[in-house]
């Protein structure tokens, strides 16, 4: 059977529980006092690979490396307690070395006792061994919390991990059953999914929120995963159940601080509203995290100014800009809202401010220089109790902005690493929507003087017209749009009405609206006539978008702009339009339906390609005129055009009403709450000149008509009661006659106009543009609109199809106009 040999035995107790063996699948031999086989088990045999008859009364040494003279001296040197352990090199039958475990005892006292061996194969041994260091490391020096009930629902193992965990020794809970340990509420319940676990044998994982001996804060609370799995011995008899409990508040509390920083990204920041925005932050930290938050701010940052980057005083001065607590009456506050408040270099405040580092004090010491030297401030720390405080700096884009001061009264734990990783967080979140409302509250005060500048303050009263409108832009933050109008008093009491409408909202746009308006204003102080004023400003837009495009930069909304532009003549009680790309303008009339005019449409602006046309329509008395964008009827995305044209003729039924009531109406009707388009309309009411205050008269082209148009003015200014105006009217009169005599051709004629002022016209049927020279000393001639220009208020001069005509005004006392 080959020559086996024998390890030194080991015989220590400390082993024995780890060297112990499954009789049932060991090999089991009996040799007897000469060394002789007296019995051979069937697990012998599947070991070594001998049958019985092989081995039974024959030598075991030919089996196993036993130095069988020796056994006494082997038993008294390592045989200790009830046996002998060691590793024994043995031959399979195969020839094949075999390591074993074996475990050696004698059956008697006597040296002709028999002995028992019992052996393994070592790689088996040694593997049960590891399952047994390993459960029994499990058990006595894992973190897991283990128990075993019985199938009776009785405790029978608790560990010393589960121990620590619930704070009870393991022999005040052994022997109880399962229901008996938890809460009351929480015993049928378990002891339900107990049973469950042993009858079907599915494992059953139950988090819940414990509060352990000792521990009485609701924010911090122990949670808890218990895993139940059914026990079964090698046969599937049921012997109980185990559980592993964890111990996840740290997983809890992570996913918690996870939660909070969704929260606040959703609730911090919510407007752009520089107040609303410090609390909201206020309101997420309170009561998750802390007890009471203040947030103080900079009073550059409260202004939209940029603050500076370091403090260069020995003292942080801030504004209290929010607070909460988690009672009403903000017990732990030392100032009101909106207070200011200055800091000490001592102070935590002060520290962050001007390190841009937070500062955390887990206990309060009311020794501490900074609270010493604030009395108001260490008074109420003792009064309320607090007991841990933390101070954060609202820092974005490099520039500290304030600071956020947590504390803790009620909250039992203090303030500890992973809050301020937290409350770090949330303040980094909270700076950024800080510092974009205050770049916003800086961009809305430079927007809104943009529109101070670019709309008109006041629109002019002209007699001729009573006008009255809305301006509604769809960027409510910025405060400022695209669209426009304007009221633009003419010569010969003649008043432009303009509306127009750039692509686009907000700054961009509204900087692009106030480039058009200037240029419309200065076409129309030309007096050209409408579709000439549009074609001069579609040339302008393509020239501006040309110009930017060579520089490499790009207005938005320039090509693309709509303009209605339109005269209205009080006198001879019509209006002229043109329109390039806009709506057409609606009449309501006093004795029909709501008429919107039919003015041929021209191209967008800056388009090019097709001529500009006008329109003239009688403009009856009672009548008013509305001027409008397109937003006004395209407002509401569920509406088309022709609804909004029908909604806008409803609204200016009535034209007998006041103007702000129709405006009212208007905006009622056709506008949604929020509307997605820019919106602008002016709702105009002409009144016409009554004939007794115009006079004209056609002269001969013969120098003796300067005398008869003096003759003339003189004698209609008496019938008006203006004889004191009659040396000035005069003379202006005459130089005005005489320069259409001499220099121009066609008819002449004088039109005498008494409105607010005294008004002047001379026309011809020339189109020569007169204008101001110097005379020199010797000249005879050459002053006659030098001396118009040094009296009148203003002249100028317009054109018309059959000529030009050259006007003054004069002005008059406010008793002298009708």
């Amino acid at each position: 059977m080959g020559s086996p040999k024998i390890d030194k035995p080991e015989a220590l107790d400390a082993e024995r529980e780890g060297h112990r063996f499954d009789i049932t699948d060991a090999a089991v031999v009996v040799v007897d006092s000469r060394g002789l086989v007296q019995h051979w088990s069937s697990g012998a045999e599947a070991l070594f690979g001998y049958a019985v008859t092989e081995v039974v009364a024959h030598p075991v040494t030919e089996v196993l490396a036993i130095p069988w003279d020796e056994r006494w001296e082997i038993a008294e040197r390592h045989l200790t307690g009830m046996g002998w352990t060691g590793s024994l090199t043995a031959h399979h039958r195969d020839g094949n070395p075999l390591e074993t475990r074996a475990q050696i005892c004698p059956l008697g006292s006597d040296h002709q006792a028999s002995w028992l061996i019992v052996a393994t194969d070592l790689a088996t041994t040694q593997a049960r061994e590891r399952e047994h260091a390993i459960l029994r490391g499990l058990f006595t020096q894992s973190p897991v919390g283990l128990a075993v009930v019985d199938p009776q629902l009785r405790l029978v193992m608790i560990n010393p991990a589960l121990e620590r965990m619930d704070g009870v020794p393991a022999r005040l809970r052994l022997g109880r059953a399962l229901g008996d340990t938890v809460p009351e509420e929480a015993g049928p319940m378990t002891e339900a999914r107990a049973r469950e676990v042993l009858e079907t044998g599915e494992p059953q994982v139950v988090v819940s929120h414990v509060d352990p001996l000792g521990a009485s804060s609701p924010h911090l609370p122990h949670v808890r995963s218990r895993s139940s799995f059914r026990l079964q011995d090698p046969a599937g008899r049921t012997l109980g159940m185990g559980q592993a409990v964890l111990d996840v508040s740290s997983y809890y509390r992570a996913r918690r601080h996870l939660a909070l920083i969704n929260e606040a990204g959703a609730r911090i920041g919510s407007t752009l509203d520089l107040d609303r925005t410090v609390q909201e932050l206020a309101e997420v930290l309170v009561p998750q995290v802390a007890d009471f938050v203040a947030v103080d701010l900079s009073t550059a940052v409260i202004h939209g100014q940029e603050p500076d980057p370091v403090l260069i005083t020995g003292s942080a001065e801030l504004l209290r800009c929010a607070q909460q607590s988690i009672r009403e009456d903000l017990p732990e506050s030392v100032v009101p809202l909106g207070a200011p408040l200055t800091y000490s270099e001592t102070s935590p405040q002060y520290r962050c401010v001007a390190t841009g580092r937070p500062v955390l004090d887990p206990v309060v010491d009311l020794s501490t220089p900074w609270l010493s030297q604030d009395a108001a401030r260490s008074a109420k720390l003792r009064e309320v109790g607090i007991h841990s405080h933390m101070v954060v700096p609202l820092r974005a884009r490099g520039i500290t902005m304030g600071v956020a001061t947590l504390v803790r009264w009620k909250y039992p734990e203090a303030f500890d690493a992973d809050d301020l990783l937290l409350v770090e967080e949330l303040a980094a979140r909270a700076a950024v929507c800080i510092d974009n409302a205050r770049r916003f509250a800086r961009e809305h005060r430079a927007a809104l003087s943009l529109q101070r500048n670019l709309l008109p303050k006041d629109l002019p009263t002209p007699t001729a017209v009573e006008v009255a409108y809305r301006y509604l832009p769809a960027d409510t933050h910025a405060g400022v749009g695209g669209d426009w109008f304007d009221v633009l008093p003419l010569s010969g009491t003649r008043v432009g009405l303009v509306v127009g409408d750039v692509v686009g909202h907000g700054m961009n746009a509204a900087a692009t609206m106030g480039r058009l308006r200037t240029a419309v204003h200065t076409l129309a102080d030309l007096d050209l006539p409408p579709d000439e004023l549009l074609s001069h400003l579609d040339d302008l837009v393509a020239h501006l978008d040309t110009e930017e495009e060579t520089a490499g930069r790009h207005v938005p909304g320039v090509i693309g702009a709509t303009c209605l532009y339109g005269v209205y003549d009080p006198i001879a009680r019509t209006a002229t339009f043109a329109r390039a790309g806009h709506p057409p303008p609606a009449i309501a009339h006093p004795d029909k339906a709501v008429e919107f005019l039919e003015i041929p449409a021209g191209p967008p602006l800056g388009l090019g390609g097709l001529p500009f046309e006008c329109a003239e329509e009688p403009i009856p008395d009672g009548s008013v005129l509305a001027l409008y964008t397109d937003g006004l009827i395209t407002a509401s995305p569920d509406r088309d055009i022709d609804t909004g044209f029908m909604r806008l003729a409803f609204a200016l039924a009535h034209p007998d009403r006041p103007l702000e009531e129709i405006c009212d109406g208007m905006e009622h009707l056709l506008l949604p709450d929020r509307p997605r388009d820019d919106v602008a309309f002016l709702v105009a009411r002409p009144r016409s000149l009554s004939e007794e205050n115009v006079a004209t008269w056609h002269l001969p082209r013969e120098l003796t008509a300067v005398g008869e148009a003096r003759s003339l003015t003189a004698q209609q200014l008496a019938a008006w009661d203006l004889e004191y105006l009659a040396f000035t009217a005069e003379l202006i009169v005459s130089e005005l006659v005489t320069n259409a005599i001499r220099h121009a051709s066609g008819p002449v004629s004088l039109r005498l106009i008494r409105d607010r002022n005294l008004i002047f016209e001379v026309s011809d049927g020339s189109h020569t543009s007169p204008h101001l020279r110097r005379a020199h000393t010797n000249d005879e001639g050459g002053r006659g609109l030098f001396l118009v220009a040094q009296f009148a208020q203003r002249w100028g001069t317009r054109y018309t199809t059959d000529g030009k005509t050259i006007w003054a005004e004069q002005l008059l006392p406010m008793s002298g106009h009708p």
